[in-house]
């Protein structure tokens, strides 16, 4: 195969394994009965005069399967970081020691479960959606490349079946993802 078809290839594959990975982080975000510290590592607060991420700004600890911990690293920051949990969609009320914040998560109820397995249905759809768009980039290049004589036809039937390949892999990932993620919130 010729170096446009192995470039091509390869910024499919990179590009897909980015798509991968984001889905993956957008099911962390997704709360399940556990406590996790993705659930809020991206909530935006407003702090120094511009917005940061509250990663950025405290630590975010586990003490118990069902709590948080938000410590701000700057003790005047508790309050905004405060006020950005409540206005996050959430649904928490952090309690606040003058130190520290603590989230509590309640259970889910089996309709609440049902309803995010829903959600999380949805982002790995958007995910597959993203690498056939990997795929539909690839294959116009490459077809190009054969419509300037760069390629011949079996060249470019050789390709394509290596990029629908690389897509059922990226695919496969996301449903992989995608069935933990289901099981872990139906997970009572």
């Amino acid at each position: 195969m010729s170096e446009l078809i192995d470039m091509v290839l390869e910024d499919a594959i990179e590009r897909m394994d980015k798509a991968v990975a984001h889905s993956r982080t957008e099911f962390a975000s997704i709360r399940s009965g556990r406590a996790a510290p993705a659930l809020v590592e991206r909530i935006p607060v407003e702090a120094y005069g511009v917005t940061m991420r509250i990663v950025e700004l405290a630590s975010i600890s586990v003490p118990e399967s069902r709590q948080l911990l938000v410590t701000p690293h700057d003790p005047e920051n508790l309050e905004a970081c405060e006020r950005a949990i409540r206005t996050s969609d959430l649904g928490l009320s952090p309690s606040n020691d003058g130190r520290a914040l603590r989230l509590n998560f309640p259970p889910l109820t089996e309709e609440r479960r049902k309803e995010l397995v829903r959600v999380v249905k949805k982002m790995a759809e958007e995910g597959r959606i993203s690498i056939r768009n990997v795929r539909r980039d690839g294959r116009k290049e490459l077809e190009g490349a054969e419509k300037d004589g760069e390629l011949s036809s079996d060249d470019l039937n050789r390709a394509e079946k290596e990029i629908d390949k690389i897509t059922h892999q990226a695919e496969a990932e996301v449903d992989a993802a995608l069935a933990d993620k289901e099981a872990e919130l139906l997970e009572v």
